[in-house]
C-alpha cells in the first residue's frame, strides 16, 4: 500500500476548490491548521506534512511560520512548500533549496485581475474619480472643472517589470493606444519586445513615462529602489502606480514628492505594514488612490491560483516536475528525498 502524502495549511481564506481537489484524492490527507490553535498544534502538523500551502501575505501569516531555516528544522518529512499566490514572501527560498525542498508557486494565476486593477489605478488617479466621488456624496457648490483630470489615451506608460502581469497590463494598455517602455534586467530585449514593450533602461523610462507602474518582485535588488532621488528623476507631473509589493517604494519619499507637486498622483495597492496606518501621511493626499493589496483579489484569480496549487501539489507528490518551481536546481534532490519517504 502506497504510504499516504500529507498536505498541510492553516485556515487562511482559500477558494474551496483548493481542498476539493485534494480531497478527491484517495492517496492524500489534507489537514487544516487552526492559527488560534497553540503554536505545539502546528507544529505538529507541519512535522509530519510533506507540502506546505502557505500564505504568500507577509502581513497575513504570524511570523512564527514564515518559511525559514529554524521552521525547516522543525519539519524533517518537508518535500515542497507551496505559495497561495504568485509572490512568496513569507518563504526563504533559499534556505529550502539549502534543506532540499522544493518552493512552487502560483505565478500568472492572478495576472489579468493584477493587470486590470493597475490600469483602474490609472484612470481613477488621472481621472480623479476618486475625488469626484467624495465631494459628490459630502459637498456642493464646487464646479465640474475642479475636478479636471488627464486622458490616459496616448499617454507613455512605463513598466517596472514586464512578467506575466507586466505583458497583460502592455496588452491592455495598447487598447488605450498608450506608448509601453519596458524596464527588466532580468529579460532580454527580444523578450521585452515579444511582451508588447519597448525595451530602454531605467533612466530612460523614469525621464520620459507619464505614468510608472511597478511589476517587479520585492528582493534586495528591488528593496527600497523607488526612493528620492528615483521619484526625483521621474518625469514632472508624472504618476506613480504600484500593485507590485509594499516596500519597493519608500513611502515618506512618495509622500514628499506628491507634496511638492512634482508628481500629479499616485494609485498604491500595495504598502509596508499592511494595511497602513490610518494617519499615513499617502492617506491624508487626495493626490493618491488607495487600495488594500486587492489587484489579484477576485474571484477568477482566486479560483486559478487555488486550482493551480491543488493541480501542481499532486503532480509534484506523484513525482512530476512542477510547472512553477521557483528553485528548480533543488529538483533531483526532492525527487530522492521522496523516493526515500513516500516509496
Amino acid at each position: 500500500m502506497a504510504a499516504l502524502k500529507r498536505v498541510c495549511r492553516f485556515n487562511v481564506w482559500i477558494n474551496p476548490v483548493f481542498d476539493a481537489t485534494l480531497r478527491a484524492e484517495p492517496d492524500i490527507d489534507l489537514q487544516v491548521g487552526d492559527l488560534q490553535r497553540p503554536d505545539s498544534a502546528l507544529q505538529a502538523l507541519l512535522r509530519a506534512a510533506h507540502v506546505f500551502h502557505v500564505s504568500p501575505s507577509r502581513d497575513e501569516l504570524p511570523r512564527r511560520w514564515h518559511v525559514t531555516d529554524a521552521l525547516l528544522a522543525e519539519c524533517p518529512n518537508l518535500l515542497a512548500v507551496s505559495s497561495a499566490g504568485a509572490g512568496f514572501d513569507t518563504v526563504d527560498a533559499a534556505a529550502c533549496t539549502r534543506a532540499g525542498v522544493a518552493v512552487v508557486n502560483q505565478v500568472g494565476g492572478n495576472a489579468r485581475s493584477v493587470a486590470e486593477l493597475a490600469i483602474g489605478l490609472m484612470l481613477a488617479v488621472s481621472r480623479k474619480i476618486c475625488v469626484s466621488d467624495r465631494l459628490l456624496r459630502t459637498q456642493r457648490g464646487f464646479s465640474r472643472e475642479s475636478l479636471m483630470g488627464h486622458e490616459i489615451g496616448g499617454a507613455t506608460l512605463g513598466l517596472v517589470g514586464i512578467g506575466h502581469t507586466g505583458r497583460a497590463v502592455a496588452k491592455l494598455a495598447r487598447g488605450f493606444d498608450m506608448r509601453v517602455l519596458a524596464y527588466d534586467p532580468l529579460l532580454s530585449a527580444e523578450a521585452i519586445r515579444a511582451g508588447g514593450a519597448e525595451p530602454v533602461d531605467r533612466a530612460r523610462l523614469l525621464a520620459e513615462s507619464d505614468i510608472v507602474s511597478l511589476h517587479c518582485p520585492l528582493d534586495d535588488t528591488t528593496r527600497g529602489s523607488f526612493d528620492a532621488a528615483t521619484f526625483a528623476a521621474m518625469k514632472p507631473g508624472a504618476l506613480f502606480v504600484t500593485t507590485a509589493r509594499g516596500g519597493v517604494h519608500d513611502e515618506a519619499a512618495l509622500a514628499a514628492a506628491l507634496t511638492s507637486g512634482h508628481l500629479a498622483g499616485a494609485g498604491l495597492d500595495v504598502w509596508a505594514p499592511e494595511p497602513p496606518a490610518l494617519d499615513a501621511a499617502l492617506l491624508g493626499l487626495d493626490t493618491v488612490v488607495a487600495t488594500y493589496h486587492t489587484a489579484g483579489v477576485t474571484h477568477e484569480a482566486r479560483r486559478n491560483v487555488a486550482a493551480w496549487g491543488a493541480a501542481q501539489i499532486i503532480g509534484l507528490l506523484k513525482g512530476e516536475a512542477p510547472p512553477r518551481l521557483v528553485n528548480p536546481e533543488v529538483w533531483p534532490a526532492v525527487l530522492e528525498r521522496r523516493a526515500r519517504l513516500l516509496g
